[in-house]
């Protein structure tokens, strides 16, 4: 199957690129530079020359796939606009009963949900989000068309020295951890790795359309996570717990986002047969250090 996928080199987007090349499939990989590249060849994909903001470089290499996995993301003002530039592209292509389009959304759309919610939950997303939620109802209005169409709302991906656990881990070994509130709030987590064979999984599941969460299942705070991290540093970082208007100062709307609480199901994505290999961040810290150091080696 060939497959086209923005948003390669990042974060996610190389779990998932990595899981769908190991998976049999071929993916052709929108990058921007020659770097990322050769990046891409050397994991076993095909680098498409390009930008999300020139559907001239890369419009071409969508249409004749057989699906179409958007994981890019802008981080900044810019992010909106660069989402919906590329949905304006994949939206438009000609509708195909064989392909299939799988969107990246966030567990942030959700808004705050202090009881466990699974997929079939309303999204409830803080004003900074709303254009998320419309994004995805654009992409699942695609069915209508009879293709396929799937939105993945992936929880806080932990996993190497990128994101946020990545942050905390950083900051302690820097020697201090601050935490946006009390640090009583859920975090729905999840390995990266674990997220990229979840898109694999949906793209050999000929059924499976709609909407998909991806959490490890453990219900944590943020506390239970810091305090793990804490416990297994040489040299205890100070805790500082930094009150949500003092964040917003410094932050903007990141800060309500990092203080959600919310404890989010995978019951569809299990449905499918997915199951994580990690079921806690805060049990896996060792390796998750260890993991921290060795690509700090790199």
């Amino acid at each position: 199957m060939r497959i086209f996928l923005t948003g390669g080199t990042g974060y996610l987007g190389r779990a998932i690129l990595d899981a769908l090349v190991r998976g049999g499939q071929h993916v052709d990989a929108l990058v921007r530079t020659t770097d990322a590249a050769a990046d891409v060849q050397r994991r076993g994909a095909y680098p498409v020359l390009g930008n999300l903001m020139q559907p001239a470089t890369w419009r071409d290499a969508a249409a004749v796939a057989d699906g179409i996995i958007h994981a890019a993301t802008e981080y900044g003002a810019r992010v909106r606009t660069v989402d919906q530039a590329a949905l304006d592209v994949i939206c438009a292509l000609p509708s195909r009963e064989d392909r299939f389009v799988i969107y990246t959304s966030g567990n942030s759309v959700l808004g705050p949900a202090p009881l466990v919610v699974d997929e079939t939950a309303a999204a409830n997303p803080p004003d900074s989000m709303m254009w998320r939620q419309a994004h995805e109802a654009r992409v699942l209005a695609l069915q209508s068309s009879g293709m396929r169409a799937i939105v993945v709302r992936p929880g806080i991906v932990y996993g190497g020295r990128r994101g946020i656990v990545g942050d905390l881990l950083k900051e302690a070994s820097n020697g201090l951890i601050r935490i946006i509130g009390s640090g009583e709030n859920h975090w729905p987590l999840v390995y990266n790795r674990d997220v990229g064979e979840l898109y694999l999984r949906l793209v050999k599941t000929p059924a499976a359309s709609g909407i998909y969460h991806a959490t490890d299942g453990a219900d944590e705070t943020v506390n239970d996570l810091v305090s793990a991290i804490a416990s297994h540093t040489a040299l205890p970082p100070t805790i500082r717990r930094v009150p949500l208007p003092e964040a917003r100062k410094k932050m903007g709307s990141y800060a309500d986002i990092l203080a959600l609480d919310q404890r989010l199901a995978s019951t569809r994505s299990r449905a499918i047969g997915w199951s994580p290999t990690l079921h806690s961040a805060s049990g896996a810290v060792p390796r998750l250090l260890e993991e921290w150091r060795m690509e700090e080696k790199r």
